[in-house]
């Protein structure tokens, strides 16, 4: 039997699981499983690792995608260049090597809907997520500023309370990397000036479950072009497995 599987918090939610149960019965991957870790702290993952022989290969979603990083053996050049680990491959001597397929899904899921116009970015959110966004943003060369609650000129020169209708009128891309809006609580979205989108903005949501957040609802009703989570975990999901079978 070998084994694979989803590390988080609170992660009930994720389609990660059924994905993969849909794949294996579809392809006809026998002895093969897929299931949820769901751990209060990252210091819980060397259990999951000692009761769980048969593991061969975790993704990793929040809050531990940055957490994870001091239990592996290896990081890929890309994942350690982001900062961020959401796939990690578990060799047979044992040894945990990490890799961020997040960055991939997401720029290959953003990229058909990009125009001319597409200028600027803003990224909501400062956690291991918004930086494979940043680093995809990067290579398709898309200048772009992180938005946090708190200022850091490091981090996130812009809170949300600073946002004006001005800067969201010259950022015509608007990433929400928070689980803002995530279900269960899907009445609630990042608190930005939604008025100054128009149509020529692209909202995209990192978030796949509902299929529709309050922060896509209010972009479409501004007539911007709105994209949901669900291509980018596709994506990643099937990069993670060439990663796990490599």
């Amino acid at each position: 039997m070998t084994d694979f599987g989803l590390l988080g918090k609170n992660i009930s939610y994720s389609f990660s699981e059924s994905y993969f149960k849909i794949k294996f019965e579809d392809e006809n991957i026998k002895d093969t499983s897929y299931k949820n870790f769901d751990i209060k702290s990252i210091a819980e993952f060397p259990s999951i690792l000692k009761n769980n022989a048969n593991l061969k290969g975790l993704n990793v979603t929040i809050p531990y995608k940055e957490a994870v990083i001091p239990f592996l053996d290896k990081i890929d050049k890309k994942a350690e260049k982001i900062g961020a680990v959401n796939t990690i491959k578990i060799t047979k001597k044992g040894k945990l090597k990490g890799y961020n397929t997040d960055f991939y899904g997401f720029k290959k899921s953003l990229k058909p809907f990009l125009k001319s116009h597409h200028k600027r970015a803003l990224i909501l959110g400062t956690g291991g997520a918004s930086k494979a966004v940043a680093f995809s943003l990067k290579r398709l060369d898309i200048p772009y500023t992180f938005v946090s609650r708190e200022a850091s000129k490091k981090k996130a020169p812009l809170t949300y309370n600073s946002l004006t209708e001005d800067i969201l009128s010259t950022h015509e891309i608007i990433i929400n990397c928070t689980p803002l809006g995530t279900f269960p609580d899907i009445d609630h979205c990042p608190n930005i000036p939604y008025k100054a989108i128009t149509e020529k903005h692209i909202l995209f949501d990192l978030i796949y479950n509902p299929e529709e957040t309050l922060f896509l609802k209010k972009g479409k009703q501004q007539k911007a072009t709105t994209i949901n989570g669900y291509e980018m975990l596709k994506l990643q999901a099937e990069k993670s497995w060439k990663i796990w079978n490599s």
